[in-house]
């Protein structure tokens, strides 16, 4: 029996190699997961083509003193293949997700439920190594079953899916409301179906490439427009009367962030959702004067349980953003490659088990 695997793993900026490494075991309250679909995302990428963000590399990673080369991949499902001391609401063979997050238990954050905000921040996959591979250890605080009728591919998306939902619900949207979402990558794309699942009754779409519109179209947005037009929030004021209720910014630019706040409605709430690469200039006596909400999140916290009954229940298509499935030996070119060169993908998933 061998305890080696391929694993694709992060060294630098452009350099992922798909290359031989231990087989982790669990320790105490620790999960091991044989995983199955893992998907690509928007950070994995950031680290691809100009990392480390948030890979520790000048100092440990407090919390399990990980550091320098990683595995990455965080949006992963599978099976659990063995369970460390300690572990007794799990068993080998749950069919289960990951939500990433480390907790610090020491943070005061934990103990009053909003362990996202805890620091340090970390996520498997960037502060330990992750699911590009055919074995995975989590901490047991971390997995969540999923039940029969959902599919590893589905399962793979609820992480995703769990930002967008988290990001319409702190908009505080509500039934028959009016949204705009700029940016029609995954996220934003998942932000569309939360806010319809949600009941938003008209969802504007924008972005700089026409194919991802396309897509934003398809599941179900009422209106689309290309980000590089003029005028866009009046064009927006024509469709909504006085503006839209609520603003999702997942393309995390100056020209999305302004275009947007213009586009709201005088009370309305913008959600940050993008990690925007720089600072954006505001306009502060704007926002006094229309009392808007700006609001940041990261990531989520406690949704994946209804997270999972939105996608299992087909109120969340989720399976729509699916692009195409590849084998980790190929995650490089046809992965991380294709993201950053063709616009028309949206999520890549690595199909573990197929060699």
């Amino acid at each position: 029996m061998t305890n080696t695997m391929k694993a694709a793993r992060w060294y630098a900026a452009k350099d992922i190699r798909v290359e031989s490494t231990e087989i982790p075991e669990p320790k105490s309250g620790q999960v091991k997961i044989a995983v199955h679909f893992a998907g690509i995302c928007g950070s994995d990428l950031h680290e691809y083509v100009h990392g480390p963000q948030l890979i520790p590399v000048d100092q440990p990673y407090p919390l399990n003193g990980h550091q320098g080369t990683t595995t990455l991949g965080h949006e992963f499902s599978g099976v659990i293949d063995a369970i460390g001391e300690g572990v007794h609401h799990l068993k080998v063979g749950d069919r289960v997700v990951v939500e990433p997050i480390f907790k610090n238990f020491d943070s005061p954050f934990i103990a009053n439920g909003a362990y996202n905000l805890s620091e340090p921040l970390g996520f498997v996959g960037l502060s330990s190594n992750g699911g590009f591979a055919p074995y995975v250890v989590v901490e047991d605080y971390m997995v969540h079953k999923i039940p029969d009728s959902m599919s590893f591919e589905k399962g793979a998306l609820v992480e995703p899916a769990a930002v967008a939902v988290y990001a319409v619900l702190q908009s505080g949207l509500k039934i028959g409301e009016t949204v705009l979402v700029s940016g029609a990558g995954p996220i934003g794309l998942l932000c569309v179906q939360a806010a319809i699942a949600a009941g938003a009754t008209t969802v504007i779409v924008t972005d700089i490439a026409d194919k991802r519109l396309e897509k934003a179209k398809a599941i179900g947005a009422t209106h689309i427009i290309n980000a590089k037009e003029e005028g866009i929030p009046q064009k927006i004021k024509s469709i909504t009367e006085l503006g839209v209720d609520v603003f999702l910014d997942c393309a995390g630019v100056q020209a999305s962030y302004t275009t947007g706040i213009d586009s709201l409605k005088n009370g309305g709430t913008a959600v940050l959702v993008a990690l925007f690469g720089k600072p954006v200039n505001t306009n502060a006596l704007d926002q006094v004067l229309r009392e808007i909400t700006i609001k940041g999140i990261i990531a989520y916290r406690n949704i994946f349980p209804q997270v999972i009954a939105l996608i299992d229940s087909g109120r969340m298509p989720v399976e729509k953003l699916v692009t195409r499935k590849i084998s980790l030996d190929n995650i490089v070119s046809e992965g991380f490659e294709a993201l950053v060169n063709d616009p028309t993908e949206v999520k890549i998933l690595i199909d573990i088990q197929k060699n």
